[in-house]
């Protein structure tokens, strides 16, 4: 609010015109009466409050109020099409777009595959699937208020090149942010996809409410994202949370981890760790089908045989005492890192997430949480990730949103 001064008018009116925007945007249509109970506005106030929102096209009516005493009033909702954001989650294998109207209602998506090392570059196929969400969205690329990009890695501030990422195709021009920048009209965001997935989990999920957590995803890779005191911590180059390449007990150091693209926690506890267990544990697994299992595979399986879920026909008794075998030293892999994460950030809550952790559910979490008392002193609640619709692209969309809502949403401009 450049330009104010705190207590004058201009500023209560721009405090008053966000907190009505905000109650509509956490409980949906509402009449001038409740936005006036509920902000503790007089109905006189709360008129021309809706009618300087309405004038500026952040508010539009939507119906009445049907079914009390009295005649029915007006309902005011958030314009929709007030501005919309678009969030990209990329991966070595494709790039998904999606735009969302300025309510956080996912209007447009589109899917744009990689197509391997010999890629013409990321700016084209950024384009295409910015162009290709906002096409579904009904709108064009110049609509957009704002885009953030959600990549494995991290780009170096001071540099502006991407780490921690060699796996990702096309993506290290040390021209690449101005190539963007040049090819985008609207201002961008870049970031770390385990922190975007932290971000969707605090504002949507099992994160709520916590001002200190860890998130450990493991689908892909092995990564995690660091919450301290209600922000994300990213580290001097960006890469606070590649715990894919900590040093842990139980593997052989991994020297030159960046050209390895891989660490000792990666290779104790990602998902090739799981398929390296089945093979020693002669589980049915067959790197060489066409169809070959994966990771979260086997791990449903085994949390299945933890259940008692598998069907009577179905059940092997000489595989029920592997696939515990193999939940429990999955379990002891990912409870080694967390033990190094817990000792030194000491966090209120971790959340596990991604699929591959999903897949093993309560059961696997139970063993963790067993193996991380042994290990660590800190005792922090363990707990599932609840955003599991694409949670890199629900955290890229929120992020895009906060900071245009604070831009869309400042009336004392």
């Amino acid at each position: 609010m450049a330009g104010t001064t705190p207590g004058t008018p201009r500023v209560l009116r721009a405090m008053n015109d966000r907190a009505a925007l905000d109650l509509l945007l956490a409980h949906g249509p509402l009449s001038r009466g409740r936005i006036g109970k509920l902000t503790g506005l007089s109905k006189p106030t709360a008129s021309q409050l809706l009618a300087r929102l309405e004038a500026a096209g952040l508010v539009v009516v939507t119906g009445t109020s049907e079914g009390r005493p009295g005649p029915n009033a007006q309902l005011y909702a958030v314009n929709p099409a007030a501005a919309y954001v678009a969030g990209l989650d990329v991966s070595p294998t494709r790039l998904r777009a999606a735009v969302a109207d300025i309510t956080g209602r996912t209007v447009g998506t589109h899917e744009v595959p990689t197509p391997g090392r010999r890629s013409t570059g990321a700016v084209p196929l950024v384009l295409q699937a910015v162009d290709g969400a906002a096409k579904a969205a009904g709108v064009h690329r110049a609509d957009l208020q704002r885009v953030v990009i959600g990549t494995p890695g991290a780009f170096d501030p001071s540099t502006g090149r991407l780490r921690y990422a060699s796996h990702l195709p096309g993506w290290h021009a040390p021209t690449l942010l101005d190539e963007l920048a040049a090819a985008l009209p609207m201002p961008l965001e870049y970031d770390n996809d385990v922190n975007l997935v932290a971000v969707a989990e605090q504002r949507q999920g099992a994160a709520g409410g916590h001002e200190d957590f860890v998130l450990l995803w493991n689908e892909e890779g092995l990564g995690a994202a660091v919450v301290i005191g209600g922000r994300l911590h990213r580290g001097w180059t960006g890469g606070a949370g590649e715990v894919g390449f900590l040093p842990v007990p139980g593997t052989p150091l991994v020297r030159q981890p960046a050209q390895a693209n891989s660490g000792g926690f990666q290779e104790l506890a990602g998902a090739n760790a799981v398929l390296r267990l089945a093979r020693e544990l002669a589980l049915p697994y067959d790197p060489q089908a066409e169809m070959k299992d994966t990771a979260a595979d086997l791990l449903s399986r085994a949390t299945a045989e933890a259940r008692g879920e598998e069907r009577e026909e179905e059940r092997d008794p000489a595989h029920a005492a592997a696939y515990d075998t193999l939940l429990r030293r999955f379990a002891t892999g990912l409870a080694t890192g967390l033990a190094s994460l817990v000792t030194v950030l000491d966090p209120q809550l971790i959340v596990v997430s991604g699929g591959v952790l999903a897949a093993g559910g309560e059961p696997l979490l139970d063993l963790i949480r067993a193996e991380l008392s042994e290990l660590a002193v800190p005792r922090p609640q363990l707990v599932l990730g609840t955003v599991t619709d694409h949670p890199v692209l629900s955290g890229a969309l929120e992020s895009a949103l906060a900071t245009t809502r604070d831009e869309v949403f400042d009336t004392s401009r």
